[in-house]
């Protein structure tokens, strides 16, 4: 039986197409990818993002327990700060990337993967100190992301607190929208300006439905998973399981300034820091095709007699550059930009370049 959010019974409302996403049943689509894809480059397009975990960590110690935790340096965080970070296994390899919170002294919120839920909980609690309190929230939380250029207009309509002077990564609690309590945070995963709302799960349909009645003068979309892919991926923000697993480190991954090696030992330092000085075996890349075709995950790549160098991570037709575009782990000594290298996409060798990301940036 598929796991269904909060809001899965709106969906039909907006045309959407839903389909198995690690256990969830979650719209792929609405209008179209395409279409969608546009509306949050150039207008706004919101998103459910309910099926994220979330986790609240509070007791004494326990931002001491996190930097311990976590690659990134949690004691610079401020309240009303979130910060992305990594936990890592001792050899370097990631359990998951993860938004940090903190809500108060002694008191945080941690946004973790759908997918991997179960796995970090039992992480956390097989690390767990005296003292500290680990709760999940996830299933009374329900997370809508309002994401493009016209999102601050749209969220300024809906709210009492002017959350359009809200600096990226931070965040506010208590804001009323549509009557309904959110935190609201300026963060998302699409390269573009935008928000993000956690609600009660109750609440989540209200605020689903104030938002996209708020920003149809804005010509605001509902949004899915393969928009939601194409729009992350062209702003090279990675995707566990395919940019990021317990076989690749965040170095490789060329996550370099969320990883804090001089702030203490914390899991996987150790490994990290050897990693660094010897310089990682593989670098995370763009790719452009040169020959007909789309990188897709896992495919292979070969340099010119055919050896094995790497694989793609993510590839698609990306919208935006209409090129067929990838991300690709690799070999260290064929990353330079310019480099040719090749695909195999269904037994053919089919050449590409390493290029420079992201692929999109937004002004």
């Amino acid at each position: 039986m598929l796991k269904k959010t909060p809001l899965y019974e709106v969906y039909a409302r907006y045309g959407a197409k839903t389909i198995d996403f690690g256990g969830w049943d979650l719209p792929v689509q609405f209008t179209g990818i395409m279409d969608e894809h546009q509306a949050v480059r150039s207008r706004a397009g919101l998103f459910d993002v309910s099926h994220m975990g979330e986790v609240e960590v509070s007791g004494a110690g326990c931002e001491a327990w996190l930097q311990q935790l976590t690659t990134n340096d949690v004691t610079k965080l401020m309240t009303g700060q979130a910060q992305y970070s990594l936990m890592c296994y001792p050899d370097g390899g990631v359990v998951d990337d993860l938004l940090i919170y903190k809500l108060a002294e002694n008191h945080y919120m941690l946004v973790i993967n759908a997918s991997n839920i179960d796995k970090d909980l039992d992480w956390l609690h097989k690390h767990a100190e005296p003292g500290i309190t680990l709760l999940d929230i996830s299933k009374q939380t329900a997370l809508l992301a309002l994401q493009g250029p016209a999102a601050a207009t749209i969220m300024a309509k809906l709210t009492t607190v002017d959350v359009t002077e809200l600096k990226p990564f931070r965040f506010v609690e208590q804001v009323e929208v549509g009557g309904v309590h959110a935190l609201i945070s300026r963060t998302g995963y699409t390269g573009e300006d935008g928000f993000e709302l956690y609600v009660a799960s109750e609440d989540a349909t209200r605020v689903w439905e104030v938002l996209l009645e708020a920003g149809q003068p804005e010509g605001i979309v509902p949004v899915g998973l393969g928009a939601r892919d194409t729009l992350r991926f062209e702003a090279k923000l990675p995707l566990y399981g395919q940019e990021l697993s317990s076989s690749i480190t965040p170095l490789e991954a060329g996550l370099q300034r969320f990883v804090k090696l001089d702030k203490g030992e914390f899991i996987g330092s150790a490994a990290l820091l050897e990693q660094q000085e010897q310089g990682v075996p593989r670098k995370l890349v763009g790719i452009e095709m040169l020959e007909r075709g789309i990188p897709r995950s896992h495919y292979p790549v070969v340099d010119a007699d055919g050896k094995r160098i790497g694989e793609v991570t993510t590839g698609t037709h990306s919208p935006t550059l209409k090129k067929n575009v990838g991300l690709a782990l690799l070999s260290r000594e064929y990353c330079k930009p310019g480099q040719e290298v090749w695909v195999e996409i269904r037994s053919k060798r089919l050449k590409a370049i390493v290029v420079d990301t992201p692929f999109y940036k937004r002004s």
